[in-house]
This record gives structure tokens, sequence and C-alpha cells, in this order.
């Protein structure tokens, strides 16, 4: 069973538990630099942790850039788990956080390789011209959202 754990910051049990993960997926297996990983934001950041059979096997970290504008960062699942629609919760739950805090947009940085994912999720591209992060090229993402209504006079 996959669970979700939301912790602010860098003293929590789960904080290594995500660099863990983004450890083997961005330094070992992108050959990102550890410096730009590990960029000392962390500790302003809030962060999410998937738990599949109580082992960690996703994360991702956010902050609001503006009061209603959150920006998603360091989207990580574990190469053991690909391919189980893993990351696709990991984003469901961060979206569902994101309305929960009030956000109206969503924005991320996507590694061109993952831009259909995040197209299926309803990302739009941001920025026709590419760039290059951490030798990997990168678009800009953005997803408008859309609150859910908890009230029948909402509806009618």
């Amino acid at each position: 069973m996959l669970k979700f754990e939301w912790f602010e910051g860098t003293h929590s049990p789960e904080y290594r538990d995500a660099l863990s993960i983004r450890e083997k997926v961005f330094i070992k297996e992108q050959n990102v630099d550890v410096a730009l990983e590990i960029d000392g934001e962390d500790d302003q950041r809030w962060h999410i942790v998937g738990y599949l059979n109580e082992q960690p096997v996703a994360t991702s970290r956010v902050y609001f850039i503006k009061p209603n504008v959150l920006k998603i960062q360091q989207v990580a699942v574990s190469k053991a788990v690909r391919g189980q629609h893993i990351g696709l919760q990991l984003m469901q739950n961060v979206e569902k956080w994101a309305i929960e805090q009030g956000a109206k947009e969503l924005i991320l940085s996507a590694q061109d390789t993952v831009i259909p994912f995040y197209e299926k999720l309803g990302f739009n591209i941001a920025n026709e011209v590419g760039y290059m992060d951490a030798n990997i090229p990168h678009h800009d993402m953005a997803k408008s959202l859309k609150p859910k209504s908890n009230s029948f006079n909402e509806v009618f």
C-alpha cells in the first residue's frame, strides 16, 4: 500500500528518506552535481515522501513563490517501482495538498524526457525555448487549479 507523508524542513526522519531517493535518482542515475541537488534550500521547503510497503519510493519538494502559486521541485521515483503509477499518485497528492493550501496554479521545471507525463496530468509548456539545468534539457510547465467544491450551495 502506498502512503504519503508531508513535512516541512529538514528535521525529521522522513527527510533522510527524501534525500536518499533524490541522491539515487538525480546524483547517481542522472549525474547531477551534488552541489546542485543539495542546494541548501531544503530547510525552507515542504517535502512529501511516498512509502510503498514502508519503503521510501517517491519524493518531491514544494514551496509557494506567490501566495497562490506553488512551485514543484525534485520530483523523483525510485527506479525499482517506475511504471507502477507511483509518480502519478505522488503528483495527485501534491495537487490535492496544493488545493488545500489555497494554490490556484502549479509550476515546475520538467526534464524534456518527462514532459509527456506532466502533459497527461494537465500541465502545459510555459516557455517554447527550453534550457539546460544540471546538463539536462528542461522546459517550464504550468497548470491552473480549480478548487473542488465542498458546498451544495457552491454547486447550484
